[in-house]
């Protein structure tokens, strides 16, 4: 794909991932699911759903200005390790690797976003890491990474929980991991992606199905 997809980050964008058209890559096995990219095609700046089919690998290479991932099934793996499930991940600027999956896996993925000077390399499961005190009764947070204005972390909200009405300075992005997620503007279930831009404003909550979500504020 070289055309561009939702670069107007003045506007709010909002996807679920379940029901959204995959696309070929160059590898057998590797598929794509676009969120948002530039128009520079296999070099593009770029958000994806990756979906790995049991036995598929990628061709090796360099993580120019970074790559971020979250894994939300399987078991996705590279020459350096194998990274189950719910992991985060970090590979920092001119960084490489081979990935490849031997049972198959589906990872949330954003290429050449890292900040000059964020040369950082994470890898953290998140399934058996601390949870802190959010800042209402019934949620828990995960902080994942921070540099400058930008902040990564794990939100986990119990049922019927609601929080204080917020602005986004920076920006927000949401990928819904599990449950279902809610503000004023709708009802966002797994597998749904938001970008919210620069000074949007909502006031999330959750009903009784409970949410778990990774999310993004400050780097848009």
């Amino acid at each position: 794909m070289s055309e561009s997809l939702n670069q107007d980050f003045t506007k709010r964008v909002v996807i679920n991932t379940l029901i959204g058209e995959w696309h070929t890559s160059p590898s057998s096995g590797v598929e794509r699911l676009y969120l948002e990219r530039d128009n520079m095609g296999e070099f593009a700046k770029a958000s994806s759903i990756v979906k790995f089919q049991p036995g598929s690998e990628f061709e090796e290479h360099i993580h120019d200005n970074g790559e971020e991932i979250f894994v939300l099934d399987g078991i996705f793996s590279d020459q350096y390790g194998d990274y189950p499930k719910g992991t985060y991940l970090r590979n920092p600027h001119n960084s490489n690797h081979v990935p490849f999956s031997k049972d198959g896996c589906k990872i949330f993925v954003k290429l050449r976003q890292f900040k000059k000077g964020d040369n950082i390399s994470i890898i953290k499961n998140t399934l058996n890491s601390e949870w802190l005190q959010g800042l209402v009764p019934g949620l828990k947070v995960m902080p994942l990474h921070e540099y400058q204005t930008e902040h990564a972390a794990m939100v986990k909200w119990d049922p019927n929980t609601r929080f204080n009405a917020h602005k986004h300075w920076g920006g927000e992005e949401i990928y819904v991991v599990d449950g279902v997620f809610y503000d004023q503007f709708g009802a966002y279930p797994k597998g749904t992606w938001i970008r919210s831009p620069h000074l949007s404003e909502h006031q999330p909550f959750t009903r009784d199905e409970g949410a778990l979500i990774f999310v993004k504020t400050g780097h848009l």
